[in-house]
């Protein structure tokens, strides 16, 4: 039988195999995958009641939440397109992506609003703006009731292509305006299963979302931990005594971040005279990291260090630096 390559079995995989064990904990929210599965069906009954339909595009401005994870694919289930917008940027920066993609809702959170609040007005294609963790005077509609007035009932999902697009992932436009990258459900789904195995994902896996989902979707990370049933932690802000203490509530097993982030962890580390004492996978992409460095995280942290190389436009990890078995030997 020929199955198209679509995001939406991911998560299909997990209610199925892990529908009452722990999916997501968010702050001091924790839902199964069963409880996610009913999020994600509020979210794309309502987004279908907007009139989002397969191909139409919808924004996200958040940082790592469960708000932002089931995004994903609320937006699949419709056959319509993410768009996930770095909170980096400036509100001119969101004004070009957001009408250049033809953006038809915007889901912002509350602490991100007011870098969208001064170009409302200049918004072309966005009809309707949703805040997470609204709160009262915003003027917009506030996420938590919106999405509990709809039904968690399944409906008969868009026939999706695994040709189709699903993300349209826009670049930081240093040397000129963004540029977007268009990525189908095979492009994430193949990616999903390389990357899976290559990092060893299984369901006795506790991600610690660190990397933003804005950036190539969280390296993919919501489509394949969420594949393989694992518990997945979010932060709506991190910072190295967050990050520790994630690590040591909720026996964080393996985190994706960039190289600065894992510096600012091993001088805090350095700064209070501790260790997580826990096996921890790292996955790091950037610049190539000193040997020094990566000694310094594997004998004074005790994790296994990771180096990943990717690109937006290769869905986006190519290669990986784990040392083959009949290399351990070796000397390092």
């Amino acid at each position: 039988m020929d199955m198209p390559m679509v995001l939406t079995q991911f998560l299909d995989r997990a209610v199925s195999l892990y529908g009452e064990k722990r999916a997501i904990i968010c702050e001091e929210r924790v839902f199964t995958y069963k409880e996610l599965n009913e999020r994600v069906k509020r979210l794309a009954a309502g987004l279908k009641k907007l009139g989002i339909r397969k191909g139409d595009r919808v924004a996200y401005l958040a940082p790592n939440s469960v708000e932002m994870l089931e995004g994903f694919y609320g937006v699949f289930e419709l056959g319509a397109i993410m768009v996930p917008l770095n909170i980096l940027l400036k509100s001119e920066d969101y004004l070009f992506i957001l009408n250049h993609s033809e953006s038809k809702v915007l889901f912002v959170d509350q602490e991100l609003y007011h870098l969208i609040q001064p170009i409302k007005d200049q918004l072309e294609s966005v009809e309707k703006i949703i805040v997470h963790y609204s709160e009262e005077g915003c003027g917009e509609t506030g996420y938590d009731q919106w999405l509990g007035s709809h039904s968690p009932e399944a409906f008969d999902r868009e026939l999706l292509g695994e040709q189709d697009v699903c993300s349209l992932l826009y670049t930081s436009g240093t040397t000129g305006k963004p540029k977007g990258v268009m990525l189908t459900h095979r492009n994430n789904y193949v990616h999903a299963l390389s990357t899976m195995h290559h990092l060893r994902v299984s369901d006795e896996d506790v991600l610690l979302h660190v990397l933003p989902m804005f950036h190539v979707n969280g390296w993919g990370s919501p489509f394949y931990y969420t594949a393989n049933g694992s518990v997945q932690i979010c932060l709506r802000k991190s910072s190295p005594e967050m990050i520790h203490d994630a690590l040591q509530k909720h026996g964080v097993t393996v985190m994706h971040m960039a190289p600065t982030v894992l510096n600012s962890l091993l001088q805090h580390y350095e700064k209070y005279a501790s260790v997580p004492g826990q096996n921890v996978r790292v996955i790091i992409a950037g610049s190539a990291p000193p040997p020094a460095f990566v000694t310094r995280v594997e004998k004074e942290l005790g994790w296994e260090f990771i180096q990943v190389y990717g690109m937006t436009e290769s869905s986006p990890l190519s290669t990986v630096s784990v040392v083959r078995s009949h290399l351990k030997h070796l000397p390092i």
